[in-house]
């Protein structure tokens, strides 16, 4: 049975954050697009915690935003928390998160899938890709219906002969109380695609009128908040709910350790691997020596009574979830709402893509998400988008859209992903990025905007914005650089700041570089002050100047780097390369070298058991 007769250019398998990114994108680019997913009441769910953003993830939300995605704005919407994390530290650690409405966040991702010109939208269960003489046509969906499409994107998330764990008991799902989608894995295989499994889990939800915050501390957010949109589309929140966080005990343990022979994690069960930088509470418990563990209590939205308990991720027996919880401090009297489970869920090797996340079995088709081996909404976004965006071009016959590791996080999860592969979920950290000084939060729109602007994802307003703070932050800085000041007039700020006083005139550069003056001594220095009110500079510029100012030695020396490693980013490989001819190659760089197939030289030289010999060889053999 076909699907109305109408063939599309791109369809997206999943209406999470990956699917409902890709499909966005998509259609903003002009592609006539279908999003197929279960639930579209469910689109972009927050699984598990109610929060976007945080160590390196909010810089990822960031960069989707500055490319024209739309997880920052929907984050910023729905935020009833914002928090700058890292402030202590240099701005390369700087990472906003939101505390977000879980069911406002779903509904405004709902409001912009369906006002979104190009876009269809249908409910249903996609189990085969359709394929004819190895050529792409489309999907099959469990109502036996076939969809033409010139391209398609899966991203399955957790949904793939999802399975799910309390103690004993184990039923398929995706999701509480979703289905599990079967088939497709089945379906991909017999086209020669290899897969794994891996595991997830989440925490109990607690009532909150059952809670006794007064033995908690506190942890409210920003004084004077911000967002996550460089966009004038959404606006800091005027008001913010309180997080709060206590901690487990050595009682708490032994309860939690009664249950390890009923857990699924312990009796053999499962034997995924799950996150590392994640861990349920019995793995904490099981592996480091610790007398307590922080548990953080989070609001699920404004109109809810409902708190999610991050910390506690568990798959442990109902009875023993309960006997722990209630021994919390702050949680004598707590009510479950919902008990953590685990899952266990398909997942593909992502060294069975391309850079531009096309799989290099079966031209056109695109994998984006947790089906690629990672974790974390803002990492399957990211992937969305950029799977989104390549679907287009793809089609179009036009060249690939491909961020280097020195021009976004987003290049480096992907780099790493297609690279070196993971058999672990995946999640990125800022240590994950050698060239994190330049991948700030603060210059996401800086570095990708134009680029967004260029395959029609960003609009004038936007690159006007971005072309207007270069011009101011570049004017203040030059300001900075030629202004000098004299000893009677800056002396005094001085002496208050406890620095060494200056005996001529000095440039004002100079002066402000000086360990003690902090964001707020330099914008509230009168020499500054004055030119900020006659040019009506933002905070979001003076930031800039403050990095500058404390930072440029080392942006600069990242820059240099990054343009030596670049030259090699163009050195092509041919895709049909015979790496087994070359005997003065390793034979561990023979063997993942023709597994993994890399494109050019750079991508070579971040293979793990590829040697910088073995590089030099293929330099020498490729004329280089």
């Amino acid at each position: 049975m076909s699907f109305s007769g109408k063939k599309y250019e791109v369809i997206v398998v999943g209406g999470g954050h990956a699917g409902s990114e890709a499909a966005v994108a998509a259609a903003k680019m002009g592609a006539d697009t279908l999003l197929i997913t279960m639930h579209i009441d469910r689109a972009a769910q927050m699984s598990c915690n109610p929060a976007m953003g945080g160590i390196a993830k909010g810089q990822i939300v960031r960069e989707i935003d500055a490319m024209g995605g739309m997880s920052g704005i929907v984050a910023d919407k729905s935020a009833v928390q914002f928090k700058m994390l890292n402030r202590s530290k240099g701005p390369a650690m700087w990472s906003p998160r939101t505390q977000n409405d879980r069911s406002l966040f779903t509904r405004e991702w709902r409001k912009i899938l369906e006002h979104q010109e190009s876009l269809d939208i249908y409910q249903d269960i996609v189990t085969d890709i359709w394929t004819d003489d190895g050529k792409l046509k489309g999907v099959i969906t469990a109502l036996g219906l076939r969809i033409e499409s010139q391209s398609v994107i899966v991203t399955a998330g957790t949904f793939l002969n999802g399975k799910i764990h309390i103690g004993l008991k184990s039923f398929p799902g995706g999701r509480i109380g979703e289905k599990a989608s079967k088939g497709l894995t089945e379906s991909l295989e017999n086209l020669g695609f290899t897969s794994g499994r891996m595991k997830t889990g989440t925490p109990p939800r607690v009532d909150g009128r059952t809670l006794d915050f007064d033995k908690m501390t506190v942890q409210p957010g920003d004084k004077k908040p911000g967002k996550f949109s460089f966009s004038d589309e959404t606006r800091p929140l005027t008001r913010q709910l309180d997080c709060y966080m206590t901690y487990t005990n050595e009682e708490i343990h032994g309860i939690l350790e009664s249950g390890f022979e009923k857990s699924p994690m312990f009796t053999g069960r499962i034997i995924a691997s799950g996150p590392r930088y994640c861990p349920s509470i019995e793995e904490k418990i099981n592996r480091f020596d610790k007398p307590r563990h922080q548990i953080f209590v989070e609001p699920e939205g404004w109109d809810t009574t409902q708190y999610y308990i991050n910390g506690f991720s568990t798959s442990l027996p109902e009875e023993v979830q309960f006997r722990a919880l209630r021994k919390i401090p702050g949680f004598e009297k707590a009510r479950i709402m919902r008990f953590g489970y685990a899952i266990e869920y398909d997942y593909f090797p992502p060294t069975q893509l391309k850079k531009n996340l096309e799989t290099k079995k079966v031209e056109r088709l695109f994998f984006a998400g947790q089906i690629n081996g990672t974790t974390g909404y803002e990492e399957a976004a990211a992937q969305g988008l950029m799977a989104g965006i390549n679907a287009v071009l793809r089609i179009r016959d036009e060249e690939a859209f491909v961020l280097g590791r020195d021009e976004a996080y987003t290049g480096v999860l992907i780099d790493d992903l297609v690279t070196k592969g993971t058999d672990e979920p995946y999640r990125m950290f800022t240590s994950r990025a050698e060239f994190r000084t330049l991948l700030r939060q603060d210059n996401a729109d800086v570095r990708l905007t134009e680029k967004a602007f260029r395959l029609g994802l960003a609009d004038e307003k936007r690159m006007k914005r971005v072309e207007v703070k270069k011009e101011k932050t570049a004017a203040l800085i030059d300001y900075i650089k030629k202004t000098s000041v004299k000893p009677e007039v800056i002396n005094p700020v001085l002496e208050r700041l406890n620095s060494r006083p200056v005996s001529q005139s000095g440039k004002l550069y100079k002066i402000l570089s000086r360990p003690e003056f902090g964001f707020d001594e330099i914008s509230n220095l009168q020499i500054v002050r004055d030119y900020i009110i006659k040019h009506n500079i933002s905070d979001e510029i003076l930031e800039q100047l403050y990095i500058d100012l404390k930072y440029s030695g080392y942006i600069n020396k990242e820059k240099n780097l990054a343009e030596k490693i670049s030259r090699l980013e163009h050195v092509k490989i041919p895709t049909d390369f015979d790496y087994h001819k070359l005997l003065s190659l390793s034979t561990e760089a023979r063997q993942k070298l023709s597994k993994i197939r890399p494109e050019t030289i750079a991508q070579a030289s971040r293979i793990s058991g590829v040697s910088p010999s073995d590089i030099s060889v293929l330099l020498v053999y490729l004329g280089r």
